[in-house]
């Protein structure tokens, strides 16, 4: 799409904080404004929480989303600039991504279901070490991992959290999820998996009453979770449009030469 293809039709969203919204006001006097359902993109102003919020308030619905930093990390985001932004949008090239589903049933029967960005996280709830038992499309790997928690990362949430726990960052493309434990007490010496994203994760928490366990979806967490499903929906997408000389993918590799 040319740029003029632009021109009154971006939808500006900003972040909760004096730094974006007046980044918002000065771009919508610049460019104009529409509603999010009437634009052919929207323009996130923020950090990389605000992306995520953006993207799970539009989910299913495919609207591009060109994040311009006004936050802090900004791993998610091009940089700010308000001068050519219709040129700018006129290049930039498209993430294509796909959520996890996570299925949390809970301890007193109730079964909740979560969209994941990043990733899924179980987490336990109190002093006392999780205690989880892991299979994949139905076979047992592991009968029991003492652990803090689990995270199952999508290649786009690889890089946070998940890298954090020191799990492996992992291309765009490559059609892996990271499977990473949160400071494993045993198997004291397992580091974690990586696994086709067409993999079913079942996650059945071991003696749920002494040792609560909560999961989390990106930012929707479920508490006292007996069992957790984990896939990647392939049935939703999302785009996400970058400056060409920092996509995502570029971002990705050059995080593994970070030091």
């Amino acid at each position: 799409m040319g740029a003029q293809a632009f021109a009154g039709r971006i939808a500006f969203l900003a972040a909760a904080t004096e730094v974006a919204s007046a980044a918002r006001e000065r771009l919508v006097a610049r460019y104009g404004d529409v509603p999010p359902e009437q634009a052919a993109v929207i323009v996130a102003l923020g950090g990389d929480g605000f992306m995520l919020e953006t993207q799970h308030r539009f989910l299913g619905r495919n609207i591009p989303v060109y994040g311009m930093n006004c936050g802090s990390v900004g791993f998610l985001m091009n940089d700010y600039r308000e001068e050519g932004l219709l040129e700018r949008l006129a290049v930039a090239q498209a993430a294509v991504l796909h959520p996890l589903r996570m299925i949390a049933t809970t301890a007193d029967g109730r079964v909740e279901e979560a969209l994941a960005i990043n990733e899924v996280s179980l987490l336990r709830e109190t002093r006392q070490a999780a205690k989880i038992r892991i299979l994949v499309d139905g076979k047992e790997r592991l009968p029991e991992l003492i652990c803090d928690g689990i995270i199952v990362a999508t290649p786009a949430g690889s890089t946070a959290y998940n890298l954090s726990a020191h799990g492996p960052i992992i291309p765009l493309g490559a059609e892996l999820l990271a499977m990473t434990p949160i400071s494993a007490f045993r198997p004291r010496r397992w580091r974690g998996a990586l696994l086709p994203n067409k993999a079913v994760v079942v996650f059945e928490i071991l003696e749920p009453e002494k040792r609560p366990v909560a999961a989390v979806a990106d930012y929707t967490e479920v508490r006292d979770v007996q069992r957790v499903e984990v896939r990647e929906d392939r049935s939703i997408s999302l785009t996400m449009l970058f400056d060409p000389d920092h996509n995502l993918s570029e971002r990705i590799i050059a995080e593994q030469f970070t030091v």
